[in-house]
């Protein structure tokens, strides 16, 4: 609790994994709304669109959250060489 409530431990790295599901499952609606949307409109680049943002907005929201814990991972190991 002291570490806590110091700062000593971080919460966000864990915070970070529910926020990279969040991020797929809103990247992966959307994506299937603009699919089916652009399907019924009749629009094969929304379509196209759809997926590939699907792909891509997955890609991203992954690169994201990675290069957030990269920084608490030398964050840590920052904390390791301190204690040493």
């Amino acid at each position: 609790m002291k570490d806590l409530l110091s700062f000593d431990t971080l919460v966000t790295p864990k915070i970070l994994t529910l926020i990279y599901w969040l991020g797929l499952v809103a990247v992966v609606i959307s994506g299937v709304v603009t699919f089916f949307t652009s399907l019924f409109a009749g629009s094969l680049k929304g379509m196209a669109g759809g997926l590939l943002w699907i792909l891509l907005g997955g890609l991203i929201v992954r690169l994201y959250c990675e290069l957030l814990i990269v920084v608490f991972k030398m964050n840590e190991a920052l904390q390791e060489i301190r204690k040493k």
